[in-house]
C-alpha cells in the first residue's frame, strides 16, 4: 500500500516506516558528524523510541560507543493499522548499532510496572553486567499504580483561566484555545503521572539489584522556558510535574552517594517532539522561538541537543556543568535575551493571517511530520509500503 499522512489536530494517526528508517539514519549522521566523545559505555534509557530519548540513545551509541537497552511502550503492525513510529525507530536503531558492534536490545512494555523494572533488571544482568548511565525520558498521558489504579494526568493552569493563539497542524492555522484551572485532586494526579516517583523507583529498584555500576549517572529531562510561557507551562499541573521531578532528583541524589554516584535534570530547550505539540499554545511560541534562533545560527533540534548535553555538559573536559540547583542547563541559548525579545515582540503581533510570516512554522510542521516518518529526503512516498514484510520486523 501506498501510505499518506493521516493528521487530527495535533496529533499522528500512522506513520511511514520507511520514512522512520532515514529518520533514525539522518540522526545517526549528525552525531558521526560531531565527532566522538568520552562517554559511558552501558546505559538505560526509559523512553527510547521517540524525542529527546531516541535522540539520547543514538548520540551515545554513535558518539561514544555505548551498549543500551532501552524501554518504551509502542505497538507493531496488525490489522488494526500500521504500528507506531517508536516501534520501527526501536528497530532500524537496534540495526544500526549492531552495525556498529554495538548491543542494542528492546524491551516493549509499559516502563510504570513492577515487571518491566524487573525484565530490564534481569536484561541488564544478563547483557551488559552493570549500567553506568540510567536516563529518564518517559511522557505518558496515564500511569497504572502497583494496585492497578489508573490515573491521569491533565494539562490545565493552576491559576486563572489562559487563553491563546494555538497551533491546528491538521489544517494548518491557528486557533483558539484555553486551559481551565485545575482541581487539587488533577495536580496530584498529574504529579503522580508525570513527576519523580517512577524515576525514583527505578533508581532504587536498580541499585537493591546491583545494576548500578560505581560512579553511575542518571539524568531525567525537563522543561522550565521564559516567563511568557509559565501560565501554560511552569505554572500549569505540568509545571507543578517538572517542580516534583526536580526535587526527587535530590533525593536519588543522596541515594547514589553509596555507589559514588549522581542524580542531574536537563532542562532542555522547546523543541518539536510528540508531546509538546500536544501542548495548547505552546506550538506558537515553538514556530516564533525556531525562527529566531535559525535566524541567529543556534537553533537546535533534538539530535543536536542530546550531543551537545553528553560530549559537552555531562561528559566533557569540565565535568558536569549544571547552575547552583543543580539543573544541567540546556536552555541556555533559548532564554538569551535578545532571543526571548525578539520572540516576545513577534508573539504579541500573531494572527491566523500573518503567523506564517512571523515565525518557522513550516520547519515546525516539517519536524513533526518528521516524527511520523514523513517528509524526509530519499524516501519515495510515492512507492507502495511491502505490509507482509513489516509484520516481520521485530524490535
Amino acid at each position: 500500500m501506498i501510505i499518506h499522512p493521516q493528521i487530527q489536530g495535533c496529533v499522528a494517526r500512522n506513520c511511514h516506516p520507511i520514512g522512520c528508517r532515514a529518520a533514525v539514519l539522518q540522526q545517526i549522521a549528525s552525531v558521526r558528524a560531531a565527532g566522538r566523545f568520552n562517554g559511558p559505555k552501558r546505559v538505560l534509557v526509559l523512553g527510547a523510541s521517540s524525542g529527546f530519548g531516541l535522540a539520547s540513545r543514538i548520540a551515545l551509541t554513535f558518539g561514544a560507543g555505548a551498549d543500551t537497552v532501552g524501554v518504551s511502550f509502542e505497538r507493531g503492525p496488525s490489522d488494526k493499522g500500521l504500528g507506531s513510529a517508536g516501534w520501527y525507530n526501536n528497530i532500524w536503531f537496534r540495526k544500526a548499532a549492531e552495525q556498529e558492534g554495538r548491543i542494542a536490545i528492546n524491551l516493549i512494555g509499559d516502563a510504570f510496572s513492577d515487571l518491566m523494572r524487573q525484565q530490564a533488571i534481569d536484561t541488564i544482568c544478563q547483557q551488559l553486567g552493570q549500567v553506568d548511565l540510567v536516563i529518564y525520558s518517559l511522557a505518558s498521558g496515564i500511569r497504572v499504580l502497583p494496585d492497578g489504579t489508573q490515573v491521569r494526568s491533565v494539562l490545565k493552569t493552576t491559576g486563572q483561566p489562559f487563553s491563546g493563539w494555538g497551533l491546528d497542524l491538521e489544517q494548518d492555522t491557528l486557533v483558539q484555545q484555553s486551559l481551565a484551572p485545575a482541581t487539587p485532586e488533577e495536580i496530584r494526579d498529574t504529579v503522580t503521572v508525570m513527576g519523580g516517583d517512577d524515576w525514583l523507583l527505578w533508581m532504587k529498584a536498580l541499585q537493591q539489584a546491583g545494576c548500578l555500576a560505581a560512579g553511575a549517572r542518571t539524568v531525567a529531562y525537563s522543561y522550565i522556558g521564559p516567563e511568557s510561557t509559565y501560565p501554560l507551562y511552569r505554572d500549569g499541573t505540568i509545571g507543578y510535574a517538572k517542580e516534583h521531578l526536580h526535587a526527587t532528583a535530590e533525593t536519588i541524589n543522596l541515594q547514589l552517594a553509596e555507589v559514588g554516584g549522581h542524580a542531574w535534570v536537563s532542562v532542555c530547550k522547546a523543541l518539536v517532539t510528540k508531546a509538546s505539540a500536544y501542548i495548547p499554545v505552546l506550538p506558537v511560541y515553538l514556530g516564533l522561538l525556531m525562527g529566531v534562533m535559525k535566524e541567529r545560527g543556534v537553533h537546535e533540534g533534538c539530535i543536536e541537543q542530546m550531543q551537545r548535553l553528553f560530549a559537552a555538559k555531562m561528559y566533557g573536559p569540565n565535568g558536569v556543568v549544571a547552575d547552583g540547583n543543580r539543573l544541567i542547563r540546556m536552555d541556555d541559548h533559548e532564554l538569551d535575551p535578545a532571543i526571548q525579545a525578539a520572540v516576545s515582540t513577534l508573539w504579541s503581533k500573531v494572527t491566523p493571517e500573518n503567523f506564517h510570516t512571523l515565525g518557522d512554522f513550516a520547519g515546525l510542521r516539517q519536524d513533526f511530520m518528521q516524527l511520523n516518518g514523513f517528509e524526509l529526503p530519499g524516501v519515495d512516498y510515492g512507492a507502495p509500503v511491502d505490509l507482509a514484510s513489516l509484520t516481520e520486523l521485530v524490535p
